[in-house]
């Protein structure tokens, strides 16, 4: 009761903040935003004690952005690239869904071209959409370089990985997900941790190589520079044929897509899975279970990172002071046939 008051008394001295209501009310800030905007999925209990709090504090939403809720679209500019790769598409659906719960719309721009002058061209075209605000998956690296020097009037959220963290960068960790690949493949007995790796300019990608690199580096296991693909089974297939692979050796494959063209191409090469080369792949497809041998990968929770992006966007929009870095979501490997110790 006395931490209640004093907050009350902090909030009385001060003009209170979304972040003052959740402590008083005992919620986290997103529970506050969708008590603020009426929107579904908050208990009736919960829902009192946020305008409990409210009216307590005397709570409201900056001037600044009061001022952008009366000219509202309630339409969220979304600019996906023109790939129909595994995660991006999962992002721009599962973030879709969270948008729809939240009562907004979503007006989706596929830019055929990634390359950063042409994303930028896409976003200065939903500006003068009058959009609330943008949502960005990136795929290029440079992207967000160009973004940053737009001169933006409406809040920016990027789905992204890198390892410079930003308030408005929302992602899954990348980076650990990988470190727990080849930390399983070490587990097992493998000495021998070959990576195939994405686009050289993709972030999930450079992330995924740091995570490779850096556990091989602690364990002073032997790092060869990795190979490339494109994200595709083919360009998995391709590597998979002219790779120097030897028996007892196993290869962290930044995709899913990609592990299943190598496991092909393995298999032409009269290699077997687990049982000359363990395999693992990151994604978790929707086939990966089905395979044989059924694929051992990284799972991202994309469903969790569409509510994230959502929540991000009305918290950037009613408090765009009070935005702050959120933890990357975590990834989970899920361990299948693909995967085994080395033969002795």
């Amino acid at each position: 009761m006395a931490e209640s008051k004093a907050s009350a008394e902090d909030g009385a001295n001060r003009a209170a903040n979304i972040f003052d209501v959740a402590r008083l009310a005992g919620v986290s800030h997103q529970t506050v935003s969708r008590v603020i905007n009426d929107l579904p999925n908050v208990r009736p209990a919960t829902r009192a004690r946020v305008e409990q709090a409210i009216a307590q504090l005397r709570y409201s939403p900056s001037p600044a952005a009061r001022a952008l809720v009366t000219r509202r679209t309630r339409t969220i500019g979304l600019v996906t690239p023109g790939v129909s790769d595994y995660g991006p598409t999962s992002i721009a659906m599962h973030f879709n869904f969270a948008a729809r719960a939240a009562r907004y719309s979503v007006d989706t721009v596929s830019a055929l071209d990634p390359e950063p002058a042409a994303i930028r061209g896409v976003v200065e075209g939903l500006l003068r959409q009058r959009v609330d605000a943008i949502v960005l998956i990136v795929v290029d690296a440079g992207v967000l370089e160009v973004v940053r020097g737009l001169d933006l009037s409406i809040p920016l959220v990027a789905a992204t990985s890198s390892p410079r963290r930003s308030p408005l960068i929302v992602s899954i960790d990348q980076y650990r997900g990988a470190r727990s690949a080849v930390r399983h493949l070490a587990e097992l007995g493998h000495s021998r941790i070959l990576h195939l790796a994405g686009p050289t300019r993709a972030p999930d990608a450079l992330e995924r190589i740091r995570g490779w690199r850096e556990e091989l580096s602690e364990r002073r296991l032997q790092i060869v520079e990795p190979a490339h693909g494109d994200w595709t089974a083919k360009s998995g297939y391709d590597v998979g044929r002219a790779l120097a692979i030897e028996p007892g050796s196993a290869i962290f494959v930044a995709n899913d897509h990609m592990a299943i063209g190598l496991m092909s191409a393995l298999r032409e090469r009269g290699l077997r899975v687990p049982e000359d080369v363990s395999v693992v792949g990151f994604d978790d497809v929707p086939e990966a279970g089905y395979l044989f041998p059924a694929l051992t990968t990284v799972r991202q929770d994309f469903d969790t990172l569409g509510e994230l992006i959502m929540q991000k966007v009305l918290l950037a929009v009613e408090e765009p002071d009070s935005v702050t870095e959120d933890t990357p979501i975590p990834t989970h490997l899920i361990v299948r046939q693909s995967t085994a110790p080395p033969r002795e």
